[in-house]
């Protein structure tokens, strides 16, 4: 019976106690002090940003330039994370995750985005960009925003053209000069089929293989030679095993900054103005930047004595393009002359 009574007081003093913490508890909230600050973080928007390459490339540099503009110019209510090199989603995967909305932004490579759009095609076509200043023109100017906004139909909102940098040829074998240099060779390649068309055309074997698994390959010796960009070729070490490397600037490697549509659509209209500025201020610096690191990275590869680097001459660019006239004719079939008259003009315009 005591033994009871004693349990009986301690259950009512536990009792006691937890009614007299809990009345601290609430005395202590309603004098708590929040500032402004804290409570914009309950309200931060944050954007994941996948792309597939390396941080030091021109789109790695710019997507986290942007993400430090971003924040800034919306005092940090927007966050934007950036995930490189493949690490939430491989090129194979990041437009599907976009659409998802797994993922907020991405900027896929414009040949990946001719699956969904044929006529992005255009881009993709041999010399259809002479200099650094044709392409600043044509992304930036009536074409790439009739481009962008095509994406619209598919879910997707279309921020900007960026840029990594003229394409190259590499090879493990020898150095390619004359289109006859290419016969027999089989060649890495993105997911486009007027690149697939153009290596054919060169009489070389067309192999699509991911981003993210090109230095597995090279490593295995799965093909003789790719076409890429200066800064991708150094950054990933390509160089290591396709010592050969003809600078053709025979194309141009581009992005395509992108970002869920329902997402873009839910966001207040301010914050849309502040994103779209971050994002010009950083389209003007990447493409900029893409060609000072080419330049700049390409002397340093020509420093290394493992490396041959031949530059075409004018005379051996012009046989190139002429083996590349067939791309022309059968863009024009399908698609008709006005894109490309239209980058004519805009090119014109640069000069």
């Amino acid at each position: 019976m005591k033994k009871r009574s004693v349990i009986s007081m301690m259950l009512l003093f536990a009792a006691f106690i937890g009614v007299i913490v809990l009345f601290m508890q609430k005395q202590g909230a309603e004098h708590l002090v929040y500032d402004d600050e804290q409570q914009g973080l309950n309200k931060q928007i944050v954007i994941y940003f996948s792309h597939v390459v390396a941080e030091n490339t021109p789109k790695g540099l710019a997507a986290q330039k942007f993400a430090e503009l971003v924040e800034e110019k919306t005092n940090g209510r927007v966050k934007v994370e950036v995930f490189p090199n493949g690490s939430l989603y491989s090129d194979e995967q990041e437009i599907d995750a976009l659409l998802r909305g797994d993922v907020q932004m991405i900027a896929p490579s414009v040949s990946k985005v001719t699956q969904l759009i044929p006529e992005w095609q255009v881009f993709d076509l041999p010399f259809i960009f002479e200099t650094y200043s044709d392409v600043e023109k044509v992304f930036t100017g009536k074409t790439g925003k009739q481009l962008l906004s095509m994406l619209d139909k598919k879910g997707i909102k279309g921020l900007a053209l960026w840029g990594n940098g003229f394409k190259q040829m590499m090879s493990n074998r020898r150095l390619l000069v004359d289109v006859r240099d290419f016969a027999g060779l089989k060649f890495r390649v993105m997911p486009s089929e007027v690149i697939e068309r153009q290596f054919q055309l060169l009489g070389a074997k067309p192999i699509v293989v991911p981003f993210n698994h090109v230095y597995e390959s090279l490593e295995k010796h799965e093909f003789d030679g790719q076409e890429n960009t200066v800064s991708n070729i150094y950054s990933k070490g390509f160089y290591q095993f396709q010592p050969y490397l003809t600078i053709s600037n025979h194309g141009y490697l581009g992005y395509v900054v992108m970002v869920n549509q329902t997402f873009w659509n839910h966001l207040p209209k301010e914050i849309q103005e502040k994103i779209m500025e971050a994002m010009q201020e950083t389209t003007t610096w990447n493409l900029k930047q893409s060609k000072m690191q080419n330049e700049s990275e390409l002397a340093l590869m020509k420093q290394n004595d493992r490396m041959h680097v031949y530059v075409l001459t004018e005379k051996e660019r012009e046989k190139w393009k002429k083996k590349f006239t067939p791309l022309y004719e059968q863009f024009r079939r399908e698609f008709g002359d006005k894109l490309l008259q239209q980058i004519e003009n805009e090119r014109k315009e640069a000069e």
